[in-house]
């Protein structure tokens, strides 16, 4: 497999549009990567310049140390996987799988054994005499797969591969991508807005906002630790609560107050806003909907960080429920257990885990505290 190294890269238009705006990244062999955002960010047309689809307006991309940039696409050795499957309606799976391969003038013995086996590992065996209009979505998204596996390349690049399927069929899809990671010791470059799918599969993930890399890290991080208020708010489902507090010291205790509510900070987040001169200052509080609850356990052991509101929304997940309500004026929601008592119109008081709490720079959006 291969190590990819992309070096200040930009992506402008001829109109003066600037897509991609000074990448960096590198990535290691065997490594999973995911770039994720909103329509627009940018990630498959970086994806497209790593696949020779476009062209790099300035900057480096390497793969194993050599700089590929002005390399055609077919030298590169990527195999590119798309969302429309892109297949070949008169032929069949066999045909479909083989065909990069024929091109290739690689001998038929060694094209069936690779088809053969790219065909077990994605259970296709049984099908390799259809064609694709015979063929469920999920099934033609495998021989997509696999004509890509069969070439053996140094990198796989996936462009929303899944996005054309069910939510049934995507969970499924997405353990199986996962396996073939694994067995195939692939490095894998794989572009999805789909925040769930990003967390599930990536070993590191890229979260990108118009061009710009926003924060480069392992899911977990991310989650735990976002560098600034757009990732926190884009990694999560539902996605993290927001709202201006204003930031001061009452009676020896560092309290967060958000409309009439009074938020007790811990130390170590206290200190950094006091040592980042946020004294009586207006911040951004972030808490995720898992870490607010209404349960008697919870008002017991976070008395000191409550809030109280009417709940105007109530959906129940199963073993959970999401209660939505408002907070001085600002929309938020709330992950609660399913035997909550709260519904529409209720009254509820909510605890805010202090140790979960988020503080953010009011200006820049940068992290002030996680």
């Amino acid at each position: 497999m291969a190590s990819l190294s992309l070096k200040h890269v930009y992506k402008k238009y001829p109109n003066g549009f600037e897509a991609v705006k000074d990448f960096n990244l590198e990535v290691a062999d065997q490594e999973f990567i995911i770039f994720v955002g909103p329509s627009g960010c940018g990630k498959s047309t970086t994806l497209r310049m790593i696949a020779g689809l476009e062209e790099i307006s300035s900057g480096e991309f390497s793969i194993d140390g050599k700089v590929v940039n002005d390399v055609e696409p077919k030298d590169r050795d990527i195999a590119m996987v798309f969302q429309n499957y892109a297949l070949y309606p008169h032929m069949t799976v066999f045909e479909n799988m083989a065909f990069g391969l024929k091109l290739r003038k690689v001998p038929k013995a060694e094209i069936r054994q690779k088809v053969e086996e790219a065909a077990r590992i994605l259970d296709l065996d049984q099908l390799l005499d259809r064609r694709p209009k015979a063929l469920s979505g999920g099934q033609r998204q495998r021989v997509a797969m696999g004509r890509a596996i069969v070439r053996s390349p140094k990198v796989f690049l996936m462009d929303e591969p899944l996005s054309n399927l069910d939510a049934k069929l995507r969970v499924q899809m997405r353990a199986e991508i996962s396996a073939l990671h694994k067995r195939l010791g692939a490095t894998i470059i794989y572009v999805t807005h789909d925040q769930t799918e990003a967390m599930t599969l990536g070993t590191r993930i890229v979260v990108l906002k118009d061009g710009v890399i926003m924060q480069v890290d392992s899911p977990m991080k991310l989650y735990n630790e976002p560098d600034n208020l757009f990732v926190a708010g884009f990694i999560g489902s539902p996605q993290m609560n927001f709202a201006d507090a204003e930031f001061r010291i009452e009676g020896g205790k560092a309290v967060l107050s958000v409309d009439r509510f009074h938020i007790t900070l811990p130390a170590d987040k206290s200190k950094k806003l006091l040592d980042g001169g946020y004294h009586n200052k207006t911040v951004v509080l972030g808490i995720r909907p898992e870490d607010l609850s209404d349960s008697q356990k919870a008002l017991h052991e976070f008395k000191d960080s409550i809030i109280e509101a009417d709940i105007s929304g109530y959906e129940l997940l199963g073993s959970e429920v999401i209660l939505y309500f408002g907070v001085s004026g600002v929309s938020m929601s709330a992950k609660v257990a399913s035997d909550t008592t709260a519904r529409v119109g209720t009254h509820v008081r909510l605890a805010l885990n202090p140790e979960k709490i988020h503080v953010f720079d009011k200006e820049t959006e940068q992290t002030i505290t996680n």
